[in-house]
C-alpha cells in the first residue's frame, strides 16, 4: 500500500493518458456530481414534503440517507454487472433508473412510496453510473491518473453549488411535484455520459499466440481475493470508520447556523462557501498527488487529508458565531476536497487496474452502512443533547481514527511485509547474474539473438479505442 501499483490494464492494454480519455473524464465529472450532490440537492424539498405529508425531518432525512445507502451498498451488484456486461450498458441502464425514479416519485402520495422511488430506484441508477465511470477513468489514465481524479471528484462540489439553488427555484415555481419532474429529466444526461464510455481496444496478436488467448479462463464476475491483500483490507475498514463522521458537518451546519438565530439564506450560503473553496481543493490536490515525489507516499497524504478534516470538525465545535462557522467551511472545503480527490486515488494505487472493478465494489458494500447510520445517528444526539458542538466532536473523533489507522496500518503492517519478498527477488537476481557469469559466449550469443527477435515482434503499443458499440472491460 505503500507504493503505486504499475500495470498496463487489461489483456496488456496501455492507458493512453488523453486523447478519448478526456471525454471520458468529462462523463466521470458529471455522474460523480450527480452521485454526490444529488442526496444533499433533494434537500431543499423537505419542508413542502413535511407539510404535506405532515412527518417530521428525520422522516425526509431517510430520503438523502437512503440514496447515499444504495450508492454504496449496491457495490458488489455494480461490479457484478460491469464484469459480466461491460461499462457502458450499464450505464445506460443506470441513467434510465435514476431518471424513472424520480419521475415516478412526483407522482407519489405517501413518503414510503418516495422513498421506494426517489431513495430506492434512482439511487440504484446513479449506483450503476458511478461506479463503472470511475473503472473506465481507470482503464485512461496512468501517469496521469491523480490529476484526472481530482478533476472528476471537483464535480461533486460544483454540481452541489448548481443543484442547490436550482432547486430552490423549482420548488418556488412548480412545487416539490414539478421539481422532481425536472430533475428526473435532467437525470437522462447519466445516458450521455454513458454512451461516452468507449472500451480500449486490446493491441493485435501475431496469430501464434491467438490460441493460448482462447484458452483463457473466464474473468470472475467478483474477485474476492483482494481481501488476501493487506493493504485493501486496512483502507476498507479505515474508509468504514470515516464515512460514519464525513458526511456529518455538511448535513448540520445549516441548522447549526440557523440555531445560532442566523436568517435562512445566509446559513444557506454557508455550503455555497464550502463547495466554492471544494471546487479548487481536489484539482489541486489531484496536481499535487501526481508529483514524482508524493504519488508512492499518496496514503500518506490521504492519512493526513483526513486527519485535517477531523481537526477541522472539532475545532468548527467550538463555533459561536457566524464568522466562526465561515472560518469552519473553508476549512472543511479544503480537507474534504483532498479527501474526495484522494480516496479513489489511493484505492486504485492499491489493487492497481485488473481488481479494481471488485475492491470498488466490495469497499463500497462496507461503508454502506455507516453511511446509512451516520446522518440519522449524528440527528439522535442532537434530539438528545440539544447541542451541535457534540455532533461535530463525534464526527471529528471518528475521521481522525479512520487516518490513525490508514496510516499506521501501513507503515507497521503492509511496509514490513512488502520488504520481504523485495529482498528475495534480490537474492534471486544476484543467483542469476552468478548463472550468467558461467555462460559461455556462445549462450550468450543465442540469447541475445532471441531477445532482438522478441522485441521486433513485441513492440509497445497504446489503447486504442473501438468504435463497435460493444463495451469489454
Amino acid at each position: 500500500m505503500g507504493a503505486v501499483v504499475a500495470d498496463d490494464g487489461p489483456s496488456g492494454v496501455k492507458a493512453p493518458d488523453g486523447g478519448w480519455g478526456w471525454a471520458v473524464l468529462f462523463g466521470c465529472f458529471i455522474i460523480t456530481g450527480f452521485s454526490y450532490a444529488f442526496p444533499k440537492a433533494v434537500s431543499v424539498f423537505f419542508k413542502e414534503l413535511i407539510r404535506e405529508f405532515g412527518i417530521g425531518y428525520s422522516d425526509t432525512a431517510w430520503i438523502s440517507s437512503i440514496l447515499l445507502a444504495m450508492l454504496y451498498g449496491t457495490g458488489p451488484l455494480c461490479s457484478v454487472c460491469v464484469n459480466r456486461f461491460g461499462c457502458r450498458p450499464v450505464m445506460l441502464v443506470g441513467g434510465l433508473f435514476a431518471s424513472m425514479g424520480m419521475v415516478i416519485a412526483s407522482f407519489c402520495t405517501s413518503i414510503v412510496q418516495i422513498y421506494l422511488t426517489a431513495g430506492v430506484i434512482t439511487g440504484l441508477g446513479l449506483a450503476l453510473n458511478f461506479q463503472p465511470s470511475l473503472i473506465m477513468l481507470n482503464r485512461y489514465f496512468d501517469k496521469r491518473r491523480p490529476l484526472a481524479n481530482g478533476l472528476s471528484a471537483a464535480g461533486s462540489p460544483v454540481f452541489l453549488c448548481a443543484l442547490s439553488p436550482l432547486g430552490q427555484i423549482l420548488q418556488h415555481e412548480y412545487g416539490w411535484r414539478g421539481g422532481f419532474l425536472i430533475l428526473g429529466g435532467m437525470l437522462l444526461n447519466c445516458c450521455v455520459c454513458g454512451a461516452l464510455m468507449r472500451p480500449l481496444e486490446p493491441p493485435k496478436k501475431p496469430e501464434a499466440t491467438k490460441e493460448p488467448a482462447e484458452k483463457k479462463a473466464k474473468k470472475k464476475l467478483l474477485d474476492f481475493s483482494v481481501f488476501k491483500d493487506g493493504g485493501f483490507v486496512i483502507y476498507t475498514l479505515a474508509a468504514s470508520i470515516m464515512v460514519l463522521g464525513l458526511f456529518v458537518p455538511p448535513v448540520f451546519v445549516v441548522s447549526y447556523a440557523k440555531d445560532l438565530g442566523y436568517q435562512d439564506t445566509k446559513a444557506a450560503f454557508l455550503l455555497t462557501i464550502l463547495g466554492f473553496i471544494d471546487i479548487f481543493a481536489r484539482p489541486i490536490c489531484g496536481i499535487v498527488a501526481g508529483l514524482k515525489w508524493v504519488r508512492p507516499r499518496c496514503v500518506y497524504l490521504f492519512s493526513f487529508a483526513m486527519i485535517f478534516n477531523g481537526f477541522t470538525d472539532l475545532m468548527g465545535s467550538m463555533s459561536v458565531d457566524y464568522a466562526g462557522l465561515v472560518v469552519f467551511c473553508i476549512f472543511f472545503g479544503i480537507s474534504y476536497g483532498m479527501v474526495g480527490a484522494l480516496q479513489f486515488e489511493v484505492l486504485m494505487a492499491i489493487v492497481g487496474t485488473q481488481k479494481f472493478s471488485s475492491a470498488i465494489g466490495l469497499v463500497l458494500l462496507a461503508e454502506a452502512m455507516a453511511v446509512l447510520i451516520g446522518p440519522p445517528s449524528a440527528g439522535k444526539l442532537l434530539d438528545a443533547t440539544g447541542r451541535y458542538m457534540f455532533v461535530f466532536i463525534i464526527a471529528g473523533i471518528e475521521v481522525t481514527t479512520s487516518a490513525l489507522v490508514l496510516a499506521l496500518g501501513n507503515f507497521f503492517c503492509i511496509k514490513k511485509k512488502s520488504e520481504e519478498p523485495h529482498t528475495k527477488e534480490e537474492a534471486a537476481e544476484r543467483e542469476e547474474l552468478n548463472k550468467s557469469e558461467d555462460k559461455t559466449p556462445e549462450d550468450a550469443k543465442v540469447d541475445s539473438i532471441e531477445v532482438e527477435q522478441f522485441l521486433k515482434d513485441e513492440p509497445e503499443k497504446n489503447g486504442e479505442v473501438v468504435t463497435n458499440p460493444e463495451t469489454c472491460v
